[in-house]
């Protein structure tokens, strides 16, 4: 699919799933919640301290992977047992956050997307945790890119290229 599409997918996922390299060389996944502007830069927030941290500071290329419309289903032409869904992954380099204005705003961002309800409480909550709370910013390192299974009301699998 489309890079476009793939990052409307990592738009709406409610959540990533970030996976790192831990200092041993080994696997380290998670769910988080990302936030873009431009669809170039994400950011998340963690603790100060703990394996996100270590692994970054060790090996800071990361992967994206968001999911959506993820629906267990049996093929309806064939029966088959399957599952419909949009995905997109994408590669990056991650880093700390150092200066307050862009924590604060990678914050906002966050916080627009997951809360926008309780925007009115977030200059107290900054005021309350921006100095225990550690910001990364991941820069995209190309566009991302998206698959999906899904099937028409006709029973037909929508294969690439084919929108609606």
């Amino acid at each position: 699919m489309p890079a476009d599409w793939a990052l409307e997918i990592m738009r709406k996922a409610p959540y990533i799933t970030v996976s790192f390299t831990r200092p041993d060389g080994t696997a380290y996944g998670v769910p988080l919640s990302l936030a873009s502007a431009d669809g170039q830069t994400w950011y998340f927030h963690c603790a100060l301290e703990g394996e996100k941290i270590d692994a970054l500071a060790a090996h800071p290329e990361v992967c994206l992977s968001a999911v959506t419309k993820c629906a267990p289903t049996v093929g309806p032409k064939d029966g088959s047992f399957t599952l419909q869904y949009r995905s997109a992954i994408a590669f990056g380099h991650a880093e700390l956050v150092t200066d307050d204005e862009e924590k604060i705003e990678a914050l906002r961002l966050i916080s627009q997307r997951f809360l926008p309800q309780h925007m009115d409480a977030f200059d107290d909550a900054i005021r309350r945790s921006l100095n225990r709370t550690a910001v990364v910013r991941v820069t995209l390192s190309g566009a991302p890119t998206g698959k999906r299974k899904e099937y028409d009301k006709d029973g037909e699998e929508m294969k690439y290229g084919r929108m609606a």
